[in-house]
């Protein structure tokens, strides 16, 4: 039986915030993260999407290790990380790495593009040769898309959609095993969306890689991604492979999610902006409200669903739901 890379287990991350004055303090506790487990297998692509301050990009972080988890377990090929002291876990950042939101401000503009891309090499090889380094940069130029004769070229002279490139060039000149994505392309125009989606599955298929792409945009997720993780408020809603969630999700958050992507057609997207499928806004991480966290905005809720938590369970499919009416609901998508 084919075994997962990655492990993730009733992953829990909390901040604390103390409001008030001198005379009454008060602190208040946000869960970011609340009790999300899920496995990822080598060559798999996972999408995780939510609304914005829904906990994708905390998640990315307490799996790495730069953000350290109130509770639950991160495997890593059997290995738990949030047991391992600063050097182990170090040693193990070879393997994991991430590319980040917004291209340009993720670069230093000091440094040239091979500087960039080069800088992982000599923090865990010092002693590797310069020529073996400027070799390796140049062909990780040339995979990612870039010339190698742009080596010298800082950040500034590049699109933005140019710097992403350089970005994963950078995550990608260790040879790991896994790539965390969190929101690549969402600072990008669409149709240089389009290339970096298409880059990042071409060097998957090619690296064997391991892969978490993060977004809010179900329409960018469902064209890489072979599973699909809905979160609400640090909480996983669904967990679904491509064919089935698009076709008929399970969740009304999902649902909602789906119709809620901007539609090119004028009278459809008129059409879905009267119907208005996802209502109010995601109440504060800090008042959460009793039972599941989504019920306030669904339009399917019932009385239990007020004051019990659903918990994350397995379908008859194979898929997971959090959703207490999900055998109940036919939230099935009519293909435009």
């Amino acid at each position: 039986m084919k075994k997962p890379v990655l492990r993730v287990q009733d992953l829990t991350v909390t901040f604390n915030s103390v409001t008030g004055n001198v005379f009454h303090r008060q602190e208040r506790r946000n869960r970011a993260v609340d009790g999300i487990s899920f496995e990822l297998f080598a060559g798999e692509t996972l999408g995780v999407v939510g609304e914005s301050a829904s906990g994708k990009s905390t998640l990315a972080r307490a799996i790495l290790g730069l953000i350290k988890p109130n509770r639950g377990r991160v495997m890593w090929l059997g290995e738990n990380l949030t047991e391992l002291d600063e050097e182990s876990m170090r040693q193990r950042r070879k393997e994991l790495q991430i590319v980040f939101q917004d291209p340009v401000a993720s670069l230093d503009p000091r440094m040239t593009a091979g500087d960039i891309i080069a800088e992982p090499l000599w923090n865990f090889y010092p002693n590797m040769d310069r020529l073996q380094v400027d070799e390796r940069t140049r062909g990780m130029m040339k995979m990612v898309g870039l010339l190698p004769n742009q080596i010298n070229r800082y950040p500034h002279e590049f699109s933005s959609g140019q710097c992403q490139r350089i970005g994963i060039a950078r995550a990608l000149v260790l040879n790991p095993r896994l790539l965390i994505c969190d929101e690549p392309v969402s600072a990008l125009d669409v149709s240089i969306q389009a290339q970096v989606v298409n880059l990042l599955k071409d060097l998957q298929k090619k690296l064997g890689l391991a892969l978490i792409f993060i977004a809010h945009d179900l329409s960018v997720v469902r064209h890489i991604s072979d599973r699909v993780m809905v979160i609400y408020m640090g909480q996983a809603m669904e967990v679904s492979c491509k064919e089935s969630l698009y076709r008929k999700p399970l969740h009304p958050y999902t649902n909602a999610l789906i119709k809620s992507v901007p539609l090119p057609d004028p009278k459809l997207a008129a059409e879905a902006r009267r119907e208005n499928w996802l209502t109010g806004d995601m109440p504060s991480p800090f008042d959460r409200p009793r039972g599941c966290t989504f019920h306030d905005r669904c339009p399917y809720r019932v009385k239990r669903c007020e004051a019990d938590v659903p918990a994350l369970r397995k379908m008859e499919e194979g898929d997971w739901v959090a959703c207490h009416r999900a055998e109940d609901l036919d939230l099935s998508i009519e293909e435009e």
